[in-house]
């Protein structure tokens, strides 16, 4: 009997997270790599702006991306492409007030490329990622906490161990 299963539709990613403070600080969190650094990835070539292109580095894991912005709405929305020469796909974040000192953040990312198990497998390291991300920005953002989420996710001297 054959139990290969076949995707109906493409995998997308979805994180949410609910940060307590006004939708201009988070959003600028996002688009300010002063703050940024403070949660996700280690340096920025310049800060997201309607057209913009940066790149950003993972100096730990000695890994960078190209960033283009697709998308920019003060306050409310911001959508790029991103990744290397071999894979881009299309982030996009949502902000939504939910009172004056809440923030809704939802991140969804499409266009994994591939076949099947390679793009369930982007999307799911891609859904924890950006778990991640959104708990280091409501550590930081809140508590004026640096977890080191990121970095820490994987080390150098735990890959075996994966």
């Amino acid at each position: 009997m054959d139990t290969t299963m076949t995707l109906t539709k493409a995998p997308a990613t979805r994180a949410v997270m609910m940060i307590r403070r006004p939708v201009a600080e988070v959003f600028d969190a996002f688009v300010d790599p002063a703050i940024t650094t403070r949660f996700w990835f280690s340096a920025s070539s310049g800060r997201l702006e309607e057209g913009a292109r940066v790149r950003w580095d993972w100096s730990w894991y000695d890994v960078s991306a190209d960033v283009r912005v697709l998308a920019f709405e003060r306050d409310a929305h911001l959508s790029i492409e991103w990744g290397d020469e071999t894979s881009r796909t299309v982030a996009t974040w949502t902000f939504t007030a939910l009172s004056p000192d809440r923030t809704f953040v939802r991140i969804d990312e499409t266009g994994y490329a591939g076949d099947d198990d390679a793009m369930v497998a982007q999307a799911l390291d891609s859904t924890g990622g950006f778990h991640l991300v959104l708990a280091g920005a409501k550590a930081w953002l809140e508590h004026g906490v640096q977890l080191g989420l990121v970095p820490d996710h994987l080390p150098d001297d735990a890959h075996a161990l994966t």
